[in-house]
């Protein structure tokens, strides 16, 4: 997650924006295109300041779900798409950090080719396993993997995520080997999840609480430094393997080009659908915590998160052609 910590490291957030910002407004309906299945955390994040937003910006807002290659066929939409303000992306880790080394052959560059405009926030993720598995640690379920090696298998949604490196990760540390099963979203996984047919995942909360409230999963661990706060009785990843930590962040970003006023008057949108009560809380919910930031702060984050992460990528030996 991008945590208060990561945070902090950041410069302090841009002074208002002058009124010239407030010079564009959208005359057409505006298109946020998502890289996932409907039902998963980014397609739940995003709908949910949906109605904020295009009241403040005064046009409708239509979610578009893309699903299909870690992002990369929504990011491309977006790539290609006018730069009028008119089509977005809520882009996540894996689209706008992960794929540039994951996929060697990616059409574009998404620092070249993607305007940076908002952070939108960071969701908690958590390893989760069904309820009818013996696990109930961590340590339990490296202990099944190393017993039966490339036997268990983890689900992500889809290849490049915060799911997928979270399970790459814990087989580098753990030392042990699984299986690796993409899906098109975090609504896909979580069926075949339910249903066994993947021994555990590195879901996001929005999509695993239901479930493990509900009896049907259960959860083992977060993946953030410290035990949230959210979920105080669940131990870290880090507890029994030190050091372990998974990103996983949302941001709004438009086609390269994209004027200034035009990033301005989204920025602002976004930054005051961030702090509005009733949208908080209903993030709050799903395990989502607001981000927001000026949009040079988020392509300086973008740039850290990637040199952060293509080490470890190459690593993992992960590699989409």
């Amino acid at each position: 997650m991008l945590t208060r910590r990561r945070l902090a490291a950041l410069p302090l957030l841009a002074a208002p924006l002058p009124a010239a910002a407030q010079a564009w407004n959208p005359t057409r309906p505006i298109r946020i295109v998502v890289g996932f299945a409907a039902g998963g955390a980014t397609d739940i994040s995003t709908r949910t300041i949906q109605p904020k937003l295009q009241s403040l910006l005064g046009q409708p807002i239509v979610v578009d779900n893309r699903p299909g290659a870690g992002g990369n066929l929504a990011t491309e939409t977006v790539v290609r798409a006018a730069p009028d303000g008119t089509t977005l992306l809520m882009g996540t880790i894996g689209a706008l950090a992960i794929n540039p080394t994951l996929y060697p052959n990616l059409s574009f560059n998404p620092q070249a080719d993607l305007t940076p405009i908002a952070m939108a926030g960071s969701v908690l993720n958590v390893l989760v396993v069904p309820a009818d598995r013996p696990w109930r640690t961590v340590a339990d379920l490296v202990a099944a993997a190393k017993a039966r090696p490339d036997t268990l298998s983890y689900g992500s949604s889809g290849v490049g995520g915060a799911g997928h490196l979270a399970g790459a990760l814990l087989d580098q540390m753990a030392g042990i080997s699984t299986i690796h099963v993409p899906y098109r979203g975090g609504g896909p996984l979580m069926t075949d999840l339910l249903s066994g047919k993947t021994d555990f995942a590195f879901s996001t909360a929005p999509t695993a609480l239901p479930q493990v409230e509900g009896g049907r999963l259960r959860a083992l661990a977060v993946v953030t430094p410290q035990r949230s706060a959210m979920l105080p009785n669940l131990p870290t990843v880090a507890e029994t393997l030190p050091g372990y930590e998974v990103a996983n962040w949302y941001a709004l970003v438009g086609p390269r080009g994209l004027p200034a006023a035009v990033v301005e008057r989204l920025n602002t949108a976004m930054r005051e659908t961030m702090a509005d009560a009733e949208v908080r809380a209903h993030l709050a919910r799903h395990g989502v915590e607001p981000m927001p930031g000026s949009a040079e702060e988020l392509a300086r984050f973008i740039r850290v998160e990637t040199e952060k992460w293509a080490p470890i990528v190459r690593a993992s030996g992960a590699s989409v052609n």
